[in-house]
């Protein structure tokens, strides 16, 4: 059981920081590369970024941030093991809100933004970046800053972990 606990966390310190790097990778470089292109370069680049985006690595790492954290949760429950779980605790709430924030405000606003069409056939490109840049951009920071203090409590709780395993 005591492996099944360590693979769990570490599983949900690897999935977590890579969607913590994910995120701000997109909030110091991309976005802010992107937001020095013009408009209708801007709106195509996020067009295509969303449509690649969903794919298995993706989904793996995003659902599996939030499976691998809880399955460490619950395994950090038993007698003995619960110094770790108010980190992990911690890092699974902090994760929630990254999820939240991607369904309730960054894909809504990937799915305006591929409903606006090609960019060639609008003559308001400059309004459907101005409707999703400075939004998505401040929900992104969120994300950013959410999974990245979830990282940094998950990779405490396999400090304390590995004190429990010692």
């Amino acid at each position: 059981m005591t492996a099944l606990r360590t693979l769990s966390l570490l599983a949900a310190t690897v999935t977590t920081g890579l969607m913590a790097g994910l995120f701000a990778a997109f909030a110091y470089s991309v976005m802010p590369g992107l937001s020095r292109a013009d408009d209708r370069t801007l709106v195509i680049a996020m067009q295509r970024i969303n449509e690649a985006i969903l794919n298995g690595w993706f989904f793996a790492c995003f659902f599996g941030a939030l499976l691998f954290t809880g399955a460490a949760a619950a395994l950090h429950l038993a007698a003995g093991w619960r110094d770790a779980l108010p980190w992990i605790a911690g890092a699974l709430l902090l994760y929630l809100v990254v999820m939240v924030v991607t369904m309730a405000a960054n894909v809504p606003l990937n799915n305006a933004l591929a409903r606006a069409g090609d960019p060639d056939r609008r003559t308001d490109v400059a309004a459907v970046r101005e409707r999703f840049v400075p939004a998505w951009i401040r929900w992104n920071l969120l994300r950013a800053v959410a999974s990245t203090g979830a990282l940094g409590l998950l990779a405490w709780a396999l400090v304390v972990h590995g004190r429990l395993t010692a």
